[in-house]
């Protein structure tokens, strides 16, 4: 018999039971009366199995005061349990090792004692699931435990990202975040290497690649993470981009998105490159086939080509990409296309304009 872990984080770790103790009643007549009516009800304990054991052994129990109901006489984790909830089992281990005389020892030892012995605080607080959370973790444990991920991670060089942006706002009005060109980038790479725009067709056992380049932003809400769709990404520009992807986060911090705004998608994109997040890698969002996850840009020196060939140490802005990736759908060669047509697009952004 297997019992529920959260059988076991429910157990108060302090445990008060009902009614007034008798502090007349001697602590060795007391002891004696829990044995006797625990040897009444209990029947011969001839084993105990090992998760009961370990409880025992946590919660300082007498095994003998316990009611085996396994085959044989085994003693289970649930007749534990139950003796911990109905407060038999506490109680009566309590009272049998309360000493009859005060201790010879020192004061210190018996601090040291109690706080080596002393049950553990039950302080906690429920936190209650919204049901788009409840859904949410029941996906990502099923893509962990069905889905092979494969992680492949590369950096780029953002400066030409960067001032590609700077020129959008200085000379054209136009305001984007650094996202909506990651979005632009990565659509590009899906459309040029069309193998890793798929997903994995679980009746048919084979990789079926995707009509359109439908990239899902990951947004956070009171709710949960929800993922609104940017469809035909790699034909739209990076001003519609960037408008769109406004209106989605907003509909869906205010949980207003409509089921065809967050359904579907053929690729995701989680940045956390507002955050103090160098790199992390991200679950897939089934039945999705790979998700990048997007880290901050940090400034470091290295060595650079000059104009006139020769090589200089130069300040460069690099930001690291990590995709998480269904193995049956991207290979080590997948997987390397993937990333050299996303890096061609970070180091000549002209190719977002074509």
């Amino acid at each position: 018999k297997v019992e529920e872990s959260d059988d076991i984080e429910k157990i108060p770790a302090d445990t008060s039971f009902g009614g007034d103790h008798k502090e007349d009643e001697s602590s060795g007549s007391a002891a004696q009366t829990v044995e006797v009516d625990a040897a009444e009800q209990s029947p011969v304990m001839s084993r105990i199995s090992p998760a009961a054991k370990m409880l025992i052994k946590e919660h300082g129990l007498n095994a003998s005061l316990l009611k085996a109901s396994g085959p044989r006489g085994t003693l289970l984790k649930g007749d534990v349990l139950a003796a911990l909830k109905s407060g038999t089992a506490l109680s009566s281990a309590k009272e049998k090792t309360a000493p009859a005389a005060p201790s010879p020892q020192p004061a210190r030892d018996s601090q040291v004692h109690s706080q080596t012995t002393s049950p553990k605080s039950g302080t906690f607080e429920d936190i209650t699931n919204t049901q788009i959370r409840k859904v949410i973790a029941k996906r990502l444990l099923e893509s962990k435990q069905t889905t092979p991920h494969l992680y492949l991670s590369k950096d780029v060089i953002l400066d030409p990202l960067l001032a590609f942006r700077n020129e959008l706002k200085e000379q054209h009005g136009v305001k984007v975040s650094v996202n909506d060109i990651v979005i632009k980038a990565v659509a590009l790479a899906l459309r040029n290497v069309p193998e890793a725009n798929a997903y994995w067709d679980n009746l048919k056992e084979e990789a079926q690649k995707c009509d359109s380049v439908d990239i899902s932003i990951a947004v956070a809400t009171e709710k949960g993470l929800m993922t609104p769709i940017i469809r035909n990404a790699d034909q739209k520009t990076i001003s519609a981009i960037s408008s769109e992807v406004k209106q989605l986060a907003e509909k869906a911090r205010a949980g207003k998105l409509a089921p065809n705004e967050f359904q579907g998608g053929t690729f995701s994109i989680s940045n956390l490159g507002m955050y103090p997040v160098d790199h992390f890698c991200a679950i897939i969002n089934p039945p999705q086939a790979g998700i990048l996850a997007v880290g901050r840009g940090n400034k470091v020196v290295e060595p650079v080509m000059d104009n006139d060939g020769t090589e200089k140490a130069a300040v460069v802005t690099k930001m690291m990409l990590t995709l998480s990736a269904d193995h049956r759908i991207f290979d080590g060669q997948v997987g390397g296309k993937f990333f050299t047509e996303l890096a061609l697009n970070f180091s000549d952004i002209r190719r977002l304009l074509l």
